[in-house]
């Protein structure tokens, strides 16, 4: 008989209690380090006090009162972003499919509202997740994510990452744009080089077409710096955003440039939930913490002090790893044997990770995680080679 929760998810048995900073306890007492986050999602880690008074605080005086009406807490965060970036205006939903979605709809209409209709092919890369409704599934690579689904909209063409003939070669006069994420998380921890990012800046702008960023992961400090697009030195026409944004209360968004936003006018797009008064609270509180003087200065020299020592970890555990993938916060260890029989045994000692394509183990600890915390989880997976490395 099947289960009232849907077995959609294959979960491991670990039914947490509370968590403290980037520390999470059983209902029975096991404690452990997480470096999963909530994939990439708890990004200053679990009961950090200003979001929780903030969350309480804002719960007491109202949850829910959907976009007929002007939310201000929506309205601050929108223009706090938009300081911190190169949008003109956003658009707040719930998760990260939602505001790909909402991405992909906003290239689309800012083609049909100036006359280029026929524009509506928007070019992916192989190995990108972007979400699972049937949309953002075609704007995905994965054919295991779309099996028995029947037919996925059209309109989506992929290519090779960091190839940029191919991406030349896929541009047709039914071009929309191109969508990408600085750093694929679900494919593998793949990263888009910082050359590759600027030069498909360059094709976007020499052929009239628009550059999405898919910064759901790689966002909100991630990789060192507010957005990763930064490190390019490059600015987006549209961007979505979610995961990180809330500490780990449900909420995404979408920035955009003027020239993109404009055409998403009344009836166009909604969201009955997106922007509420408690998400956007969250999303305040959040800011507020990753703003901070010296905040992301310290992420930056936590992820390097994490990298190097993963670095290591290869090195010791050849039979184990072939290589550490990614940036910031935001890392990968290509694995030999299995990469569930890596992240279970990693866990039986108290250390949570992600799966990623590719056999990599994932690692995403929330923004907070000290040096210290870093070196316990690298003498972990130690640790937990030491039957393959045998």
């Amino acid at each position: 008989m099947i289960p009232a929760l849907l077995p959609n998810f294959v979960r491991a048995d670990l039914p947490f209690s509370h968590g403290e900073g980037a520390w999470l306890w059983t209902e029975d007492g096991r404690k452990f380090l997480d470096f999963g986050a909530g994939i990439a999602t708890s990004s200053i880690g679990h009961a950090y006090p200003h979001l929780v008074a903030t969350i309480a605080r804002q719960a007491a005086k109202v949850i829910h009162v959907s976009n007929l009406y002007r939310i201000p807490q929506a309205e601050r965060l929108a223009q706090r972003l938009v300081d911190r970036s190169f949008a003109d205006s956003v658009f707040f939903c719930n998760s990260g499919a939602e505001a790909n979605e909402g991405m992909i709809k906003m290239m689309r209409k800012t083609m049909a509202a100036t006359g280029r209709e026929a524009r509506t092919r928007i070019i992916c890369f192989e190995g990108a997740f972007h979400g699972c409704t049937l949309g953002t599934l075609a704007a995905g690579s994965n054919a295991n994510y779309r099996k028995g689904f029947g037919p996925v909209p059209g309109g989506f063409d992929h290519v090779p990452l960091n190839n940029m003939n191919a991406v030349r070669d896929a541009i047709t006069p039914e071009t929309c744009g191109i969508v990408v994420e600085p750093i694929q998380g679900d494919g593998g921890v793949r990263k888009a080089d910082i050359r590759f990012l600027q030069k498909l800046r360059a094709v976007c702008d020499a052929y009239g077409i628009l550059l999405g960023l898919d910064e759901v992961q790689t966002g909100m400090g991630r990789t060192g710096k507010l957005f990763a697009y930064e490190w390019a030195g490059i600015e987006p026409d549209v961007m979505a955003l979610a995961k990180g944004i809330g500490g780990g209360f449900p909420l995404g968004a979408v920035l955009a440039k003027e020239a993109t936003a404009k055409h998403l006018t009344p009836g166009t797009h909604g969201s009955t939930y997106g922007g509420n008064p408690l998400a956007c609270a969250a999303g305040n509180a959040v800011l507020d913490v990753i703003s901070a003087p010296g905040f992301l200065d310290r992420v930056g020299r936590t992820a390097k002090h994490l990298r190097k020592g993963l670095e290591s970890v290869v090195q010791q555990n050849p039979a184990v790893f072939t290589e550490v993938r990614g940036d910031g916060l935001l890392l990968g260890l290509q694995s030999i044997p299995p990469q569930a029989d890596i992240q279970n045994a990693c866990a039986e000692a108290g250390l949570l990770s992600l799966p990623a394509s590719e056999n990599v183990l994932r690692l995403t600890p929330p923004l907070i995680v000290t040096e210290k915390e870093c070196d316990l989880a690298i003498q972990t997976i130690n640790s937990a080679c030491a039957p393959w490395s045998r």
